[in-house]
């Protein structure tokens, strides 16, 4: 039994870094928290150090450290601290402005010392509900920064994998927890987007199998939207990672090249499977307008015969309805059953006529 979906109308964020100064950090978003929520894990070959705290400045005795440091912040609205872990680490003000402007489409910039990656993370929540967050990745020598919006991520599989020493991750630089933490996410994607074919095959279930509902368009509408909102991140993540991909930064090792060449090809099947799923939701557009379109059909032709058996009978009651005084058939003892017994037979003919043609 397919379960009626309740629509909202999406709430708009209010683009405030119009006409601002450039470098000027202002947050662009709607997700609020009260408290930043810092998570910081540094560690090495041999051991695994994790903290939680609310001030950044718990993380900064880790820097020019001879192990990899991984400060991810939760809380974008929370300038303040965004600004002061910047100035420790040396960021551009126009890259920390980057962080917390959620409009900010995915890029890559390379900077002498660092590396700054714009990306979104996509995924479903406990109610289903579609959900895509603006995520920067800052990767350095030892240390990578990634910022988030609000608490939960995608990122618990390389969190296991750094605390149990499992693959390279502890045997690997700033740059190879870079690549994971990408990787991470675009694993997630196909989970997104095999939901959103789950959601495609139960529409045209619906279409092919049951009655057509009212609200079924408010559904396509929203799939519409949905993989607009998908392709609008992943799209510009192709150019990002194959930017990464072919850079010759100092940061990057030779052989998270070819990682970062198995996530090209991630990256490019996604996309595929975007554009196949975005040509099936329009055509689900197209059946529904199509099955509607029989609907009406089937209840003009029934009208239409409707109409056309009773348009004689009309006529012939139409006939002897009138009011001349000298109608011959109206002295017949048994003209009343004469003319019954004529539209009865004009009728049958008529029923049999239309069951020969199969309009019935």
């Amino acid at each position: 039994m397919r379960v009626r979906r309740k629509y909202k109308k999406k709430q708009k964020v209010k683009n405030t870094s119009i006409n601002q100064i450039p470098g000027q950090v202002t947050y662009v978003g709607n997700k609020v928290t009260e408290n930043p929520t810092v998570e910081i894990i540094n560690f090495d070959k041999e051991k695994v150090n994790r903290e939680n705290s609310n001030q950044v400045a718990d993380a900064f005795h880790y820097k020019n450290k001879d192990s990899i440091t991984w400060i991810n912040i939760n809380g974008l609205n929370h300038t303040n601290e965004i600004e002061e872990l910047g100035k420790h680490y040396n960021l551009h003000p126009l890259i920390i402005e980057d962080i917390v402007n959620t409009q900010q489409r995915p890029k890559f910039d390379d900077f002498d010392d660092y590396i700054f990656v714009v990306v979104k993370m996509l995924y479903h929540d406990a109610q289903n509900e579609f959900i895509s967050e603006h995520l920067s990745i800052v990767a350095g020598e030892g240390f990578v920064l990634t910022f988030q919006e609000a608490d939960g991520d995608v990122f618990d599989g390389v969190r296991e994998r750094i605390n149990n020493a499992k693959g390279r991750m502890r045997n690997s630089g700033s740059d190879y927890l870079m690549y994971a933490l990408i990787d991470a996410i675009v694993d997630n994607y196909f989970i997104v987007i095999e939901n959103l074919s789950d959601k495609i095959e139960s529409l045209e279930d619906t279409l092919f199998t049951q009655a057509v509902e009212d609200d079924m368009t408010h559904e396509i509408q929203d799939l519409k939207r949905e993989v607009l909102r998908i392709r609008k991140a992943i799209y510009p993540l192709r150019e990002v990672i194959n930017r990464l991909e072919n850079s010759e930064h100092q940061l990057i090792d030779e052989k998270t090249h070819n990682y970062l060449r198995d996530l090209q090809d991630h990256i490019t099947q996604i996309s595929e499977n975007i554009e196949i799923y975005r040509e099936m939701i329009w055509g689900l557009m197209d059946m529904y307008m199509t099955t509607i379109s029989n609907k009406m059909n089937e209840v003009m032709k029934v009208l239409t015969i409707m109409a056309s058996i009773f348009i004689p009978l009309t006529f012939m009651a139409g006939i002897y309805g009138m009011n001349f005084e000298y109608i011959p058939e109206l002295q017949f003892k048994y003209g009343y059953f004469y003319l019954w017994g004529a539209m009865l037979i004009v009728f049958f003919l008529m029923i049999w006529y239309f069951r020969r043609k199969k309009w019935l």
